[in-house]
């Protein structure tokens, strides 16, 4: 199973009875036989040209309101994140491991390396932050990394937890000691998880790469707004679905008004920019007409 896909799957799986998770293994194997039946959707959750983001909104789409929420979160983080060609084999997978989590009640980490093991860590996260606001991102950052920095400075305690010999419960039993009430709860369950699921020996390296990962994660959480006038709820409505489709999260919009803008609005989320304002609009016909001179007086120059 992709490493992503086995730490997010844990996260939800964890606090399922037993009859939860055979409810969910049922449909996640009716949803792999439906995806084999139909070649419709099986071309479309493999074409390679389509983007993850829009696989998964396709999956959302049409299970919504005919599964159980934790199967849709499930089959969607899939779909958006499995290469194209192994979504189907992806939830396969997850229909298997869910059975198998239903009959033992343990859900055992694969061994990995030391980049894979972090991945799953980060899978771990993504199924944790999506049930929280914004607001506790930083907060929760703030705690991993004095986490870190703790095991770091103190010899005996790095003993204990990155001992590969010793038991994880006995490992993650002395995280609960030391942290327990005294953190927010999701920094809790990650740093539980960084003994379970990361690798032994990068401990402090998977917590540190947990405070960059909440960091990246809350950046595209939110979306930075920028209008010449004031946005209608409906507006922002459609705004917010339309950016979650986008970018497969729920986006949560920071707005701010600058009449300068002329018109239109500019939005900041992660890495990506949309300008749809009238003074992006009038730089670009600007930059164009520019360049164009430019190009003609080239030309004539080489006349």
């Amino acid at each position: 199973m992709l490493p992503k896909l086995e730490g997010y799957a844990s996260a939800l799986m964890e606090p399922l009875d037993i009859e939860a998770l055979a409810k969910i293994a049922e449909e996640l194997r009716t949803i792999e036989q439906t995806i084999l039946s139909r070649p419709d959707l099986r071309a479309v959750l493999t074409d390679t040209s389509i983007p993850g983001n829009a696989r998964g909104q396709i999956l959302r789409d049409l299970l919504l309101n005919k599964v159980d929420t934790l199967t849709l979160r499930l089959c969607v983080y899939a779909a958006t994140s499995a290469p194209a060609q192994e979504v189907p084999k992806a939830i396969d997978e997850l229909a298997v491991v869910v059975r198998h989590l239903s009959h033992s009640g343990h859900f055992h980490p694969a061994n990995l390396g030391h980049i894979e093991a972090r991945r799953r860590v980060g899978g771990f996260a993504d199924a944790l932050l999506d049930e929280i606001d914004t607001s506790n991102f930083s907060r929760i950052e703030e705690e991993l990394f004095r986490w870190a920095r703790t095991i770091e400075s103190s010899l005996e305690l790095r003993h204990l937890l990155l001992d590969r010999d010793a038991p994880i419960e006995s490992r993650e039993g002395t995280v609960e000691e030391l942290l327990g009430a005294k953190v927010n709860e999701v920094t809790l369950r990650l740093a539980k998880y960084v003994i379970a699921g990361g690798r032994p020996r990068d401990v402090v390296g998977t917590l540190d790469y947990l405070v960059d990962y909440v960091a990246h994660v809350r950046d595209w959480r939110v979306a930075r707004v920028f209008t010449a006038r004031e946005l209608t709820e409906d507006n922002q409505s459609e705004l917010v679905a339309s950016l979650a489709t986008l970018t497969g999260k729920s986006v949560e919009l920071q707005i701010a008004q600058q009449p300068d803008l002329l018109g239109g609005i500019l939005v900041e989320v992660g890495d990506l920019r949309l300008d749809a304002t009238t003074r992006g609009r009038l730089r670009a016909l600007h930059d164009a007409v520019t360049y164009k001179r430019l190009y003609e007086s080239a030309m004539n120059r080489n006349d």
